[in-house]
C-alpha cells in the first residue's frame, strides 16, 4: 500500500492579496486632537491656546487628514474623567463613528488616571479609533501600544500623586502658621479684605445676628429658614429658599465668633477627589481671634448649648414656641409638647401634654395645659418675683461670681492635656522601636493596645472637662442676661413676653395636682396652682 504524503496549503489573507484593479484612492482619515489644562493661571491658559492653535493648523495641513474639532478642557484636573466635558463629548463622538484618529501631547494631558487612560483607549480600540500621544511617540492601534501605556500611565498617576501629596503639605504648613480662606462666594458675613483676611459686610452681618437671635428667642431652625424665606432674603449660595441645613451650619460656625478650625474634611482619595469629614484620620488646626467676630463668644457658646439642649427633642420641637422643651412633666421627666386637638374642625385647639404620655403601658397622669393658662401662671410668678427683685439681682451677682471661677477647671485641662501629649509621644517611641528591631509581635500588639486605650481614656477625660468648662461659660452668660431683663424691669408685666421668658425662666414642672414649678435662674422656684389661680407657694 501506498504511503499517504502529506501536503500542506497555505491560503492567503484577503488583505496580503493585491488587486489587480487601478489604485483607488483612500478615504482621507478623520482626526481630531484634544488638549487640556490643570489651572486658570495665565500661563497655563497661554500653553492651552498655543495647543488649540497648533492642533487646529497641523491637521488642516495633512492633506489626507480632515479635520473634526479640537476637544478642549479648561482649568480641570486630569485625575478623573467624570468632570471633563470636552474630554467625554469626543469620546462620544469617537464612538458613534465620526473620529478615526486622535491626537493628543502626552498621557499626563489625556488622564493621570491609569484605570480611565486603559479603559478609555481600550474602548476606543474596540471601534478601531486610534490615539497618538506625541510626547511619548505611542499609537494605540501598535502592537506595542498597550503594553507602553500601562507603563506611562502607572507614571503619570505616581505623578499625580506626587502632585497632590505636595499640595497637601503645601496647605497643612499654611495652617501651622495661622493661615486660612473662605469660600467668599458662598460664605454670608464676610468678603475679603486688602490684608488677605475677612472682613465683615455689615449688611450681611446683620442677618447673621438676626439668626441668633431667633433662635435664642426660641424659635425653631425649621421656622427661621421659613421667615428668612419670607423676607426673601438670598442664602449664602445665592438661592431663594433657606434650608434647615444652611441655618445650622451658620449657627454652629465658629469662624462667626471670630475664630477658625481648619481641615474640618480632607481629600480622601487623590484620583477621584472624595471629601471625608475629617474625624481624626489627619490633624486639625484651631486659631483664636483669627479675624473680626461678627458674634461675641459668650452669645455663640450660649447657642451650642441651646443646640444641645434641644437636640434629643429635635423631632419634638417641630413647632416655633418658646414653650418648646422648657415645661417639664413631674412624673416622668419627659417634655411636654403642643398637640392639635380636632384639627379639621370648628372645635380645633392647641393643647400641651407630657410628649410620653402614652409610650408606656401606664400612662403620664400629668394633665393637659391650655398654652394660655401656662402663660399666665408665668406672668403671676414673675410679678412676684419683681417684688424681691433686690434680692434676686443680688443672688444673681454672687451666681455670676461663681460661674466666673474657672481656675480650677482650667488647670485640670492642661494637666490633662500635657498627660494625653506624654501618653502619645510614648505610644509614638513604641511604635517607632517596633520598626527597627524585631520584637514578639503578640506581646507589642497587647502592649500597644493598653498604651493606645490609655491616650483614649485621656481624650475622653479632656472632652469631659472642656464640656464643663462651656457649660460653666454658658450659664453664665445667661445669668448675665437674666440679671440684665431684671435690672431694666421696673414695672409689673400684664401679659406674656417672649423674651423675658427666655431669660428669666431656666424650666417649668407640671405636678399632679395641676400646679407649675417655674424654676427661675437664679435658682428661685415660685408654684403657681392653676386650679386656684394665685401663687400656692414661693421658693
Amino acid at each position: 500500500m501506498a504511503k499517504t504524503v502529506r501536503t500542506v496549503q497555505k491560503i492567503e489573507s484577503r488583505a496580503s492579496l493585491t488587486s489587480s484593479t487601478p489604485d483607488i484612492e483612500q478615504p482621507r482619515k478623520r482626526v481630531a486632537a484634544y488638549a487640556r489644562v490643570s489651572t486658570d493661571s495665565e500661563e497655563q491658559l497661554s500653553s492651552y491656546e498655543a495647543q488649540v492653535e497648533f492642533y487646529t493648523r497641523y491637521i488642516k495641513g495633512n492633506p489626507s487628514w480632515e479635520f473634526i474639532d479640537v476637544y478642549t478642557d479648561e482649568g480641570i484636573s486630569g485625575t478623573n474623567i467624570r468632570k471633563r466635558e470636552g474630554f467625554n463629548r469626543m469620546v462620544n463622538d469617537a464612538l458613534s463613528g465620526k473620529i478615526d484618529l486622535i491626537l493628543t501631547k502626552s498621557i499626563s494631558r489625556f488622564a493621570r488616571n491609569t484605570v480611565d487612560t486603559l479603559t478609555t483607549v481600550r474602548t476606543l480600540k474596540d471601534h478601531k479609533v486610534e490615539v497618538y500621544f506625541e510626547k511619548e511617540n505611542i499609537y494605540t492601534l501598535g502592537t506595542k501600544g498597550e503594553v507602553m501605556l500601562t507603563i506611562m500611565g502607572s507614571l503619570a498617576q505616581e505623578e499625580s500623586r506626587s502632585i497632590s501629596e505636595n499640595v497637601t503639605w503645601g496647605k497643612r504648613r499654611s495652617m501651622e502658621e495661622g493661615k486660612f480662606s473662605l469660600a467668599y462666594k458662598h460664605f454670608l458675613g464676610y468678603e475679603k479684605g486688602e490684608d488677605g483676611l475677612p472682613r465683615i459686610v455689615e449688611h450681611e452681618a446683620e442677618i447673621i445676628r438676626e439668626i441668633y437671635q431667633l433662635f435664642l428667642g426660641g424659635s425653631t431652625v425649621r421656622s427661621i429658614a421659613d421667615h428668612l424665606t419670607a423676607k426673601g432674603i438670598p442664602t449664602p449660595a445665592g438661592k431663594k429658599k433657606w434650608s434647615v441645613s444652611t441655618i445650622m451650619s451658620i449657627l454652629q460656625n465658629e469662624k462667626y465668633k471670630g475664630d477658625a478650625l481648619l481641615q474640618k474634611t480632607y481629600t480622601a482619595d487623590f484620583l477621584t477627589k472624595k471629601v471625608k469629614k475629617n474625624c481624626g484620620e489627619v490633624p486639625q488646626y484651631y486659631i483664636e481671634n483669627s479675624h473680626p467676630a461678627i458674634i461675641d463668644a459668650e452669645t455663640f457658646d450660649l447657642v451650642q448649648k441651646e443646640i444641645e439642649r434641644r437636640r434629643p427633642h429635635r423631632h419634638q420641637l417641630h413647632r416655633s414656641s418658646p414653650l418648646n422643651a422648657k415645661i417639664i412633666c413631674g412624673e416622668c421627666g419627659g417634655f411636654y409638647g403642643r398637640k392639635v386637638w380636632h384639627s379639621n374642625s370648628k372645635y380645633r385647639k392647641s393643647i400641651w401634654q407630657c410628649n410620653c404620655k402614652y409610650d408606656n403601658e401606664s400612662h403620664c397622669s400629668t394633665p393637659n395645659l391650655n398654652e394660655d393658662e401656662i402663660k399666665n401662671a408665668f406672668v403671676t410668678a414673675f410679678n412676684q418675683l419683681l417684688d424681691d427683685k433686690a434680692s434676686h439681682i443680688a443672688r444673681l451677682k454672687e451666681i455670676q461670681t461663681e460661674l466666673s471661677d474657672t481656675s480650677l477647671l482650667e488647670e485640670q485641662l492642661h494637666a490633662a492635656t500635657s498627660e494625653h501629649a506624654r501618653l502619645l509621644a510614648n505610644l509614638r517611641q513604641y511604635m517607632e522601636e517596633n520598626t527597627r528591631q524585631i520584637q514578639d509581635q503578640t506581646e507589642y500588639n497587647r502592649k500597644f493596645n493598653e498604651m493606645d486605650a490609655a491616650c483614649q481614656e485621656q481624650e475622653e477625660k479632656i472632652a469631659s472637662i472642656r464640656k464643663q468648662l462651656l457649660d460653666q461659660q454658658t450659664r453664665k452668660e445667661q445669668v448675665a442676661r437674666s440679671m440684665s431683663f431684671l435690672v431694666e424691669q421696673t414695672d409689673y408685666i400684664a401679659e406674656f413676653d417672649a423674651d423675658l421668658w427666655n431669660a428669666m425662666i431656666e424650666n417649668v414642672t407640671v405636678s399632679l395636682d395641676k400646679t407649675l414649678s417655674f424654676r427661675f435662674y437664679d435658682g428661685a422656684v415660685i408654684t403657681i396652682d392653676l386650679s386656684a389661680e394665685t401663687p400656692k407657694s414661693t421658693k
